[in-house]
């Protein structure tokens, strides 16, 4: 028998491959696909493990360019692809999703995956199926963040009321549908408290796929600092810009673009350059040479400050979401306790007197604790404790295999 452990990426394949495509049937349920960003690197590291699985999603508008990551897997979507004017506006119909979800046969499938962040994990399963949930978030609109995305959408008066009546039943479908979840796992510890607190359910933490190869260590740094990112809201990259025009002895490029990219522009100070969206070539070339990479938000998890770590470039983040896990205090980066200009430039100056630096190659190391091989050894490892787990409990169905355990 194959033994899992460590293995490179073409090992490891090979060794589910082996098993688990002349096993067991594997549905993999993502909430749609519209575009390449870190939902999609889960479900392209998953398809690699499960080669033979079949993708269940909402939507799928991907061009033809766009889908390699897909592997060839065959999709199939629900009944809003029919939609042809929501799909525009595929947030939109988040009130037909709990129904849409619910609609996927999968009856024929003995393991089912959910990608979740909205209603993937809805998906109906029946008692003799193992049903793991991949939890990227709760969904966040729904619940603690209710008041802050009604404030920013400007929802108010008759429309405000039926938006909180709506949010309302989609807890409770929410709740329901978590019960038919045999196995969560979280993309952190902080969504996992989520999950806890949403669900009252334990997960497992393994963190998401970083392609750390792709940024190359660079120890000779640039006298400049970047942050790169979506300009929405949360992201908070004009408080970042204000930051730093306030100090015009500090040079600040940004990379991004969004709804908030006015603001951004309004605020920055001739110290900043504001570049809008770069290809990938260019954020990484960026990223390599930058002093540190500043980021504000709270997120999940937080890709982008693991790939600034691969390059050896130290990170300068607010203290609250999943960076606090990626992000060793003084060794990889500094943090800073509250969103606001004052405690960022504090953060900057406590980096720059830093005594002995940061250095570069261990910044490296624990950016490569991230790394894609990391995730699919520990998922493929979860997984296959788990299908061995429900295929041999009391009561379970005599089963047509089993997967020997890779613990």
């Amino acid at each position: 028998m194959t033994q899992i452990g460590r293995l490179d990426s073409a090992g490891l394949d090979s060794a589910l491959t082996e098993r688990l495509g002349r096993g067991p049937r594997v549905a993999v349920v993502h909430d749609w696909l519209v575009t390449y960003a870190g939902a999609e690197r889960v479900l392209e590291q998953i398809l690699m493990l499960f080669p033979n699985a079949d993708v269940f999603t909402l939507l799928d508008l991907l061009p033809p360019g766009e889908r390699d990551f897909l592997r060839g897997a065959r999709v199939h979507t629900s009944f809003i692809q029919k939609l042809p004017v929501l799909r525009r506006r595929h947030r939109a119909t988040l009130p037909l999703m709990p129904l849409a979800v619910e609609q996927f046969d999968l009856s024929g499938y003995d393991l089912v995956i959910s990608s979740s962040h909205a209603v993937a994990k809805g998906v109906i399963t029946g008692p003799e199926q193992l049903h793991v949930s991949y939890c990227h978030s709760p969904m966040r609109y729904a619940w603690d963040l209710q008041h802050q995305y009604l404030r920013e959408s400007g929802v108010r008066g008759l429309r405000g009321w039926l938006a909180r009546w709506f949010l309302h039943q989609l807890r409770i479908w929410d709740i329901r549908t978590s019960y038919g979840v045999d196995a969560f796992i979280a993309n952190s510890r902080f969504v996992a408290r989520r999950v806890r607190k949403t669900y009252n359910r334990h997960a497992r933490v393994i963190y998401p796929p970083v392609n750390v190869h792709r940024f190359e260590l660079r120890e000779r740094k640039d006298d400049y600092y970047l942050t790169a990112s979506r300009m929405v809201p949360y992201k908070r990259i004009p408080l970042i810009v204000e930051a730093f025009s306030a100090t015009p002895e500090r040079r600040l490029i940004v990379i991004g673009e969004g709804p908030e990219m006015s603001r951004v522009q309004r605020v920055a100070g001739s110290n900043v350059q504001v570049m809008g969206w770069q290809p990938g070539d260019v954020l990484r070339d960026y990223m390599q040479r930058a002093r540190a990479f500043v980021f504000a938000a709270e997120e999940d998890f937080g890709i982008a400050p693991v790939e600034a770590q691969a390059c050896g470039t130290p990170v300068i983040a607010y203290a609250g979401g999943g960076v606090r896990e990626s992000v060793i205090a003084d060794v990889t980066g500094v943090f800073f306790e509250s969103q606001e200009v004052d405690a960022i430039l504090e953060a900057v100056a406590r980096f720059e007197s830093a005594r002995g630096g940061f250095c570069p190659r261990t910044i490296r190391r624990n950016a490569e604790e991230f790394a894609e091989e990391q995730f699919r050894d520990q998922f493929a490892r979860f997984v296959i404790k788990r299908w061995n787990r429900a295929r041999t409990a009391p009561g379970a169905p005599v089963p047509r295999r089993t997967l020997d355990s890779a613990a």
